[in-house]
C-alpha cells in the first residue's frame, strides 16, 4: 500500500503563466502521489491570478504532455502552460 505524503513540487510555469506568476517557477505544495489535474487545481488555488486561464492550460510531467489522470510522485518534473500555436 503507497503512503500520502506532502511535497512542495517546483512546477515550471511558461508563456503568460511566467509572467502572472511573476517566477519561472511556481512551487505547491500538494500531497503525493496526486495527478496532474490535481497539481494544475493547486497550482491555480496557489496562485490565483492563474485561475481564470485553468481550462485552457495545458500540462507536462517530466517533459511529457499529461492528461488530468496522469500520475505524479514527488520528484518528477512538473510544468504549466498555455496552449502553443504557431505555424
Amino acid at each position: 500500500m503507497k503512503t500520502v505524503d506532502d511535497a512542495l513540487l517546483k512546477v515550471l510555469v511558461f508563456g503568460q503563466c511566467r509572467a502572472l506568476v511573476g517566477a519561472d517557477a511556481a512551487p505547491v505544495q500538494v500531497a503525493v502521489p496526486t495527478t496532474a489535474g490535481a497539481v494544475l487545481d493547486a497550482v491555480c488555488e496557489q496562485y490565483p491570478q492563474l485561475a481564470p486561464l485553468r481550462g485552457s492550460l495545458l500540462v507536462a510531467v517530466n517533459e511529457a504532455y499529461a492528461r488530468a489522470e496522469t500520475p505524479v510522485e514527488n520528484g518528477d518534473e512538473v510544468a504549466v502552460f498555455p496552449p502553443i500555436a504557431g505555424g
